[in-house]
């Protein structure tokens, strides 16, 4: 374990240039201490770092100070194969960048290393997009990346969901995710984070503009918060159902997530018959009814009435399609 934190540390100070004790104490969730004796230990092997004092300070390398990638681990050499997606890199136009990164990288590994990396590129494959689901066109993603990791502001016409349908917004830039084979833009508009699907990007601009990007903002971070904020406010209304005890077990493969976790929370004990009360959160009556129908005649809708009725009438146009 020190052997590797040590090597961690070293590739910090080259990576990053100069950082406190305390700095390089959080990234390798280490005591102050530690990272006293760690550069103790690598200056005492020959590494040719210094401290710098006073409140600018910190460890640095000498100027032109270069480790190689000696003190790799199998695992880790596996891990970086697997972790390329060349069909997401292409997409963003890195797709040679990432084969000659990728081929630079076996020639500077030693040679069992590069070899089981290889084997893992051809035992484990990631496939982002959904089942059923063509990929979305995103003719303006790779400009859009450029401008992300330029930090310059964009200008976009971006069609949305409610009127009017088309809009024109200056932006910041600030990232772009890719989920569930779909790709989204974060950026700054007008002070406010928000995010755009980039296949709803109509028409972009890159403009002669650059912004400075928030010393604070972690894209990671910001996009879970986002999804989790997204998850609770798109279920504004709630269904009052009973169902089969099967129902509520294919609940988990025919609901999104989030319903079928609320439906499984809320349900109560079943009755001699096998069916149970509970609470499904739904973003609307119409959309209750498109879901809920996916259980058949395992569900029966019991609040709102709006819903029941929705129900009633489809079992009355279903009944008089199929006559006994």
């Amino acid at each position: 374990m020190r052997a590797s934190r040590l090597v961690s540390l070293l590739l910090l100070l080259q990576t990053r240039g100069r950082m406190t004790a305390q700095e390089l104490s959080a990234a390798l969730e280490v005591s102050i201490r530690t990272i006293y004796r760690d550069v103790e230990s690598l200056s005492a092997a020959g590494v040719p770092v210094y401290a710098e004092r006073g409140p600018d300070g910190g460890y640095q390398l000498l100027d032109g100070y270069r480790t190689r990638l000696t003190g790799m681990t199998a695992g880790e050499a596996e891990a970086l194969f697997l972790a390329g997606v060349p069909g997401p890199a292409a997409e963003l136009g890195l797709g040679t960048l990432l084969a000659a990164a990728e081929l630079k990288l076996r020639a500077a590994l030693p040679g069992e290393l590069a070899d089981r990396g290889g084997r893992i590129r051809q035992r484990f494959h990631l496939d982002a997009p959904s089942w059923f689901r063509e990929p979305e066109p995103t003719p303006h993603l790779a400009a859009l990346a450029g401008a992300v990791w330029e930090d310059r502001r964009v200008r976009v016409r971006y069609q949305r969901w409610k009127q009017p349908r088309e809009v024109v917004r200056e932006l910041a830039p600030l990232g772009v995710v890719l989920k569930a084979g779909r790709w989204y833009l974060v950026a700054d508009a007008g002070g406010q984070v928000r995010t755009y699907r980039v296949a709803a990007i109509l028409d972009l601009a890159v403009l002669d503009e650059w912004f400075e990007r928030p010393a604070d903002f972690d894209l990671a971070r910001c996009w879970q918060e986002h999804a989790e904020v997204y998850e609770r406010g798109v279920y504004r209304a709630e269904a009052h159902v009973r169902m089969t005890v099967a129902a509520l077990e294919l609940a988990t493969h025919v609901f999104p997530p989030a319903m079928s976790r609320a439906a499984r929370a809320a349900a109560g004990e079943p009755d001699d018959q096998g069916w149970l009360p509970t609470t499904v959160p739904i973003e609307s009556v119409r959309h209750g009814h498109v879901e809920l129908l996916k259980l058949g005649a395992e569900v029966e809708v019991l609040a709102p009435a709006e819903l029941r009725d929705l129900f009633r009438g489809t079992a009355r146009a279903l009944a008089a399609l199929y006559p006994t």
